[in-house]
């Protein structure tokens, strides 16, 4: 026990609390934060065989890295004992080897085998701390060892192992990046974890990793919303955030939706004017099918994000409330943002810290959604104890919040707080003084007489404020103010203040025609004090100089003189600078230029009042309850927010096939009691399944109720196979039983279903995508779900009415096999003849590369421009001619068709001066001088579209009249072919997936099976390029957007059946989802 002693010496002797130690180096003479004797003590203690002084001695080091001395000298003493077989003493050395492995890292290489060992004990804790060293140790070399010591620790029996390895995937990511898709594969394994524990990690490093690739999560997510209220708090941020980005990616917009709502209430949201044009029968089905649903559906899943986080606003932790109030701020309906109002104010009575985080995200909301704080305007009063910046904050706030019911109450607080010791805080209530009165008209004359008030006050500060506020104020109606200008003018012998001299200076200037009589005398006394005055002060002596200059030469022209010479010589350049300008310009010289006429122009022009706004009015591009937002500036990491989709990507996505075990003989039971899985009790819009009660819903009941007497899980041929192989263990005769079931069952859908409907392509539509998916126990309902909405679309309006109408004329030329019989100009081939023919021998398909698939194919007829009757005569029409525009190849050539039916010659044809949006821009056509009665001319204008379906507005002009006419594309005529090998294709569409990759199945009817009039159809519906394919079922087609040259890459893989899927991949999602849309439209026509 040699040790014992030296220990309890060294406990005595060793420096109190706040005491320096001292080193006992007679040559140091300093102050060190460790004792060289203890340390030497706590190696003997490690040194020995007696576990209990090991333990005693890793406790005393744990404990002073804990109070933040250093012990990294202790290391190689340290390490030695990573083999100990004492659990507790191992514990400690891998708590101290996590906190020094990075600064040791040729130490902690020597006894990495030992780490390899503690990943198999038995003991979970000793795994997950072996793994977290090892992913400490920043060395590349052991790269693999991590990757398999990662691989293994995924597939560990213990969730906390399982969790310490989603830790340890950044660590890993961010030391070697070529191992993301290892650890990609990692993460959707451990995605796949029911355990709580483990969610809130894996989540974190998906975002860490591969936060782009969304098609992770979709199997996940509703596993995730289930589990989200039982995962710890950290684990519960990160994953709340996660789901904020996808279910923006995912669904659509509630607001949207609901402001198309309120331009039109009366017209239902899926009608359109060609289904009133159809006849009475149609009509009355139309308004039976409308009575039963509501305009706008909720998606079920975003329904189910909306319920399971709303518990979490009562949450103790401030972070996971915020998170709450995010989601519901950017994903809820407008009626249900209101809930989290009463969270965050709640939230004002932590700490200073947390109230300032809250009150930057409140005052933000309460720019947009100013009703939801309404009902809380005292908890937004400010206390005398509160810091500075909070009072600001709420000051922000309760600026926002106010109205003409609330002012007067607003008002009075505020003339409480100028009454403040806090200089600063006083500033900012004049300042929202200002803001109030410009907001709220009826108040701005009581809040102007408060600050002339004011002016009055003790306090130079609170005088200077109110002058520069009140100059803002007085610009909105100064001809009605000529007193209060007088009242400030007085004050320039008292206030000090450059910034309120400045204004006061500014204000006699601007209009000095209001008080002509104390103008000058102001001048006289500046021009005293010029050399004393401050630079802005200067500046505006000048401007006041040469304005009376120009309006009062007769008493003024001495002074002015005086100021511009004294100015000449100042010490500020700009000064100097300033007044040799205003020289020149306002005193007339023989070498003097024009501007000296315009002089009064120049100074004495109307200025538009200025608009006193929130600081926060632009931070909503930021998501709330983030670094960036905090800062207002994009922070490092920070992932922008996407945009809602325009049309909500397929929801089968997210089915999940239910494992075999679950499949119990009491189906009926349990499935009345999911069926209220997505209906929400609380009356929050959206319809359910229970609440649908359309015939189709009642006519899929018999299909119910024979699922449940077999195994009908699986409608399509490839889940039947997939499930064949799962049963293979003893159920083949149950499984031939459901396939045979599920065929039938799919027959007897497909005769119910187009009963109401023009033509099946929808009803077809929608019943793929359903039996693609991995069905659950609610086949019926999810296929009674995805089938309806099918047939919604198609009563949808179109986005432009003239577009569909030419492309329909363009898909019939089509089916005859013959080209457009619109073609003004012939297109220019993309790739010769020759090297078509050279192509066609390295196609492994039947059929050849014909040199039309590769040259432009003219897709949309002619569109109408401006119709005779409107053009008084004269009627123009626009095609979109696919060839390169000579003026700028980022430019859409449309080529302009006009004709006079007029019986007087039209002149002067051009195109005016156009209003267009930010991005686009157009190339005139050359100016038409005269086009006689009878006569036609073609006309070429180039359009830069953006990579948008924006319309381009402009004016068409002659000399007598202006027409406001617009041009919108087709998404498929953004782009040009591009041609690309086989291997290229694949190579860039393996680039573009996740979020970059659309898919959609249809079936192609008859008239669409064989290869021509596959490609005609796509070509004329896209300006893409054929590119070979080795397939005979397979069909792909290359572009490049036109503005930025992102790909487009389009595949069609068809069946000999006539099932089809469609996949296009593009950087702009936007344009990825419009050209499916429009590309199935063509196929299933």
């Amino acid at each position: 026990m040699s040790a014992a002693p030296a220990y309890s010496e060294d406990k005595g002797g060793s420096a109190g609390p706040g005491e320096p130690e001292y080193g006992h180096d007679p040559a140091s003479g300093g102050i060190f934060s460790s004792d060289y004797k203890r340390h030497d003590d706590l190696k003997e203690m490690l040194d020995t065989n007696k576990d209990s002084l090991k333990l005693e001695a890793m406790k005393r080091i744990v404990a002073m890295i804990a109070r933040g001395k250093n012990a990294s000298d202790l290391f190689p003493a340290v390490v030695k004992n990573v083999a100990c077989k004492n659990i507790e003493v191992k514990k400690l050395v891998y708590v101290y080897l996590v906190r020094y492995a990075e600064e040791q890292q040729d130490l902690a290489l020597l006894s990495i085998s030992t780490f390899q060992r503690g990943l198999k004990d038995p003991n979970q804790l000793i795994r997950a701390s072996a793994l977290r060293v090892l992913s400490s140790i920043r060395v590349p070399i052991i790269v693999p060892i991590m990757m398999l010591a990662i691989k293994e620790a995924a597939s560990d029996m213990s969730p906390y192992v399982r969790k310490t390895a989603a830790h340890a995937i950044p660590k890993l990511y961010s030391l070697d990046s070529d191992q993301k898709d290892q650890l990609i594969e990692v993460i959707e394994k451990l995605l796949a974890d029911k355990t709580t524990l483990v969610a809130g990690s894996v989540v974190m490093a998906f975002e860490e990793v591969c936060p782009e690739r969304i098609d992770l999560i979709h199997k996940n997510y509703r596993k995730l919303c289930n589990l989200l209220i039982d995962v710890e708090e950290w684990g519960q941020v990160v994953i709340i955030s996660m789901l904020t980005r996808y279910a923006r990616t995912q669904f659509l917009s509630p607001t949207q939706n609901e402001s198309l709502l309120e331009e039109n209430p009366e017209k239902a949201f899926y009608g359109s004017e060609e289904d009133e044009a159809k006849g009475p029968g149609s009509e009355a089905a139309a308004s039976t099918a409308m009575s039963a649903r509501k305009p706008y559906v909720m998606d079920p899943d975003h329904r189910l994000l909306l319920r399971n986080t709303k518990p979490l606003l009562q949450s103790r932790s401030a972070a996971v409330v915020m998170a709450v109030a995010q989601l519901y701020f950017h994903l809820a309906p407008k009626a249900e943002v209101g809930v989290i109002a009463k969270a965050l104010v709640r939230l004002l009575r932590s700490h200073s810290e947390v109230q300032y985080v809250v009150l930057q995200n409140v005052a933000t909301m309460s720019i947009k959604r100013r009703g939801m704080f309404e009902p809380y305007l005292k908890s937004f009063y400010i206390r005398s104890t509160d810091p500075t910046q909070i009072k600001i904050l709420k000051l922000e706030v309760l600026t926002n919040l106010a109205n003409e019911t609330n002012i007067p109450t607003v008002l009075r607080e505020f003339q409480t707080y100028i009454r403040s010791m806090d200089k600063d805080f006083v500033a900012a209530t004049i300042q929202a003084i200002g803001r109030c009165a410009t907001n709220i008209g009826r108040v701005r004359d009581t809040c102007l007489n408060g600050l002339v008030q004011l002016l009055s006050n003790r306090d130079e500060l609170v005088v200077a404020e109110s002058v520069v506020v009140i100059k803002k104020l007085l610009q909105m109606q100064p001809a009605q103010h000529g007193e209060i200008i007088k009242h400030l003018a007085k004050l320039t012998d008292n206030i000090q203040v450059p910034m309120a001299r400045a204004s006061i200076l500014w204000l006699i200037g601007e209009y000095c025609e209001h008080v002509p009589r104390i103008a000058p005398d102001v001048l006289r006394k500046m021009a005293k004090s010029f050399t004393a005055e401050e630079d802005i002060v200067k500046l505006q002596v000048i401007n006041l100089a040469a304005k009376l200059y120009l309006t009062n030469s007769k008493q003024t022209k001495l002074l002015t003189q005086y100021v511009l010479s004294l100015a000449k010589y100042d010490q500020n350049y700009d000064i100097r600078d300033r007044a040799r300008f205003t020289r020149q310009l306002i005193v007339p010289s023989e070498q003097g230029g024009a501007l000296s006429r315009h002089a009064k122009k120049l100074f004495l022009a109307p200025k538009p009042a200025p608009v006193l706004e929130s600081s926060f009015k632009d931070r909503d591009h930021f998501q709330l309850g983030s670094l960036s937002h905090l800062l207002n500036a994009k922070a490092t990491g920070y992932q922008e927010l996407p945009d809602w989709p325009e049309e909500a990507p397929d929801p089968s996505v997210r089915n999940v096939e239910v494992p075999e075990w679950t499949k119990c003989s009491n189906r009926e039971k349990r499935k009345e009691k999911e069926k209220p899985f997505y209906s929400d009790s609380e009356g929050e819009s959206g319809p359910t399944e229970s609440a649908d009660s359309d015939p189709e819903s009642e006519s899929e009941s018999d299909s119910k109720s024979s699922s449940e007497s077999g195994s009908g899980e699986s409608s399509s041929e490839s889940d039947n196979k997939d499930q064949d192989e799962d049963e293979e263990k003893g159920r083949s005769s149950e499984s031939e039983h459901s396939e045979e079931e599920g065929k039938k069952r799919k027959m007897k859908k497909r005769k119910k279903v187009p009963e109401g409907q023009e033509g099946g392509s929808s009803s077809d539509e929608g019943s793929d995508s359903s039996s693609s998916s991995s069905e659950s126990e609610m086949t019926s309902e999810t296929e009674e779900e995805q089938v309806e909405p099918a047939s919604w679309r198609k009563k949808t309006p179109p986005s432009s009415k003239s577009a569909p109408a030419a492309k329909e004329i363009s898909l019939l030329d089509l089916e005859d096999f013959t080209p457009p019989s619109v073609q003004p100009v012939s297109p220019p081939m993309v790739v010769s003849t020759s090297l078509a023919a050279d192509l066609e021998g390295l196609t492994l398909t039947d059929s050849p590369l014909v040199p039309s698939l590769l040259s432009p194919v003219l897709g949309v007829g002619r569109q109408e421009l401006l119709h005779r009757v409107a053009g008084e005569g004269l009627a123009v029409d626009y095609t979109f001619s696919r060839q390169p525009f000579s003026g700028d190849p980022h430019m859409v050539s449309v080529h302009i068709h006009f004709s006079n039916s007029s019986d007087t010659p039209i002149k002067g044809l051009h195109v005016g001066t156009p209003k267009l949006p930010a991005g686009i821009s157009i190339q005139e056509f050359p100016e038409i001088e005269s086009l006689a009665p009878g006569e036609s001319a073609t006309a070429v204008m180039g359009i830069n579209f953006c990579d948008s379906t924006q319309a381009a507005n402009f004016q068409l002009c002659t000399q007598t009249r202006q027409f406001y006419v617009s041009i919108q594309p087709p998404v498929g005529e953004l782009m040009a072919p591009v041609f690309m090998s086989e291997n290229e294709f694949k190579k860039e569409q393996g680039k573009l997936t996740g979020m970059n990759e659309i898919t959609e199945k249809l079936t192609l009817p008859d008239t669409c099976r064989s290869d021509h009039v596959v490609v005609q159809k796509v070509t004329a519906t896209a300006n893409l390029g054929r590119v070979p394919c080795g397939t005979s079922d397979e069909y792909r087609f290359a572009g490049r957007t036109l503005t930025s040259g992102s790909l487009v890459l389009l595949t069609l893989d068809a069946q000999p059946t006539g099932a089809a899927q469609l996949t296009v991949n593009s950087e702009k999602m936007v344009i990825g989802t419009m050209l499916v849309k429009d590309v199935v439209q063509a196929l299933t026509q």
